[in-house]
């Protein structure tokens, strides 16, 4: 087991306030058989030059400075640099508990699995704990690669590269999609092709920092994050697979499809809600095709079924009430 060499990359973006807390959390690691990746992707506050005075600290890290080009793009660098026999992933906003790779490597060796992963909690920037987004197991539990993609159909499974350690030879023919923002998603599905699952661990070890000012909750009064936009292409990908190649999951992947319509219908903004945005009117066109379906669904609860049937009779009225609703309770919690 300690000969498993283990390669942690971290994407660097304008990360000062908490990139030094992220590597530490990485270097004061119990399983010391590291390599620490750090790609800087075009960072202009200084993030770069405090990636290189880490450097200094630790002959564990290596620091490759790029152009910006996102997240996927920095992680990829970091793949075609890493030399272990397991990759990890650490967002620099996050941080990790010092047992982490020791319980995940032990796991690994144990079972020869290729992938395993660790739960996760979640926290905003002042350190409070958030409700959990995805609940743990009780125990060490293996889940095979069909039960996996359901969990993830049923928005309980957890996607993120972030809390897995993955064999390196997995990545010999993957890599991240650059220009998207769902990228684990899209990924993830095409490494469970590919192996019989993931043996998860119980203990929440992986800590996810929520920012206020992250990529996915930046929004205008006419423009929001790309994210909604991948969702719904990744659900009619995921439709795809479902009825090639696990038929007996088609419920589950409908349920997604309508899940993810509802998400984009809740945050398109209302000047893009007009017949000149194709891909708006794509998903009220699904919407409307799959009324029976979301009255039927047993997998969608009264509540979503309740939206998504108004968002396809009245979209832009549901919406604004929806904004004032908000908005509402926005000021109510002040």
């Amino acid at each position: 087991m300690e000969g498993t060499k283990i390669s942690v990359i971290v994407p660097v973006y304008n990360s000062l306030n908490c990139l030094e807390r992220c590597v530490d959390s990485i270097c004061g690691q119990t399983y010391e058989n590291l390599e620490i990746i750090l790609v800087d992707d075009g960072s202009t506050d200084g993030t770069g030059q405090l990636c290189d005075m880490l450097m200094k600290r630790d002959n564990r890290i290596f620091v490759y400075h790029k152009e910006n080009g996102g997240a996927s793009s920095a992680r990829n660098l970091g793949l075609g640099k890493a030399s272990g026999d397991y990759i990890g992933f650490v967002d620099s906003d996050d941080y990790i508990d010092a047992d982490v790779y020791q319980k995940m490597v032990m796991l690994a060796s144990a079972g020869k699995y290729p992938v395993v992963q660790i739960s996760r909690d979640e926290r905003d920037e002042d350190g409070k704990r958030l409700a959990d987004v995805c609940i743990p197991p009780e125990k060490v539990r293996f889940c095979d690669a069909e039960t996996f993609i359901k969990e993830l159909l049923l928005h309980r499974g957890d996607c993120s590269f972030c809390t897995k350690l993955i064999r390196k030879t997995l990545f010999e023919k993957h890599r991240f999609p650059e220009g998207e923002l769902n990228e684990d998603f899209k990924l993830l599905v095409e490494l469970l092709q590919e192996i019989e699952g993931i043996a998860i661990l119980p203990e929440q070890g992986y800590h996810v920092v929520c920012r206020s000012d992250s990529t996915t909750r930046k929004r205008t009064a006419d423009s929001f994050s790309r994210v909604f936009l991948d969702i719904v292409e990744n659900a009619d990908r995921m439709q795809e697979l479902i009825d090639r190649s696990y038929p007996a999951l088609h419920e589950y992947a409908v349920r997604f499809n309508l899940y993810q319509r509802l998400d984009y219908m809740l945050h398109v903004p209302l000047l893009q809600m007009n017949g000149k945005n194709t891909f708006y009117r794509n998903v009220k066109k699904y919407l409307r095709k799959h009324v029976r379906d979301t009255l039927c669904s047993p997998y969608l609860t009264k509540k979503n079924k309740a939206y998504l049937l108004l968002l396809t009779a009245a979209p832009k009225s549901v919406r604004r009430v929806h904004g004032w609703k908000m908005r509402f309770g926005e000021k109510k919690n002040e």
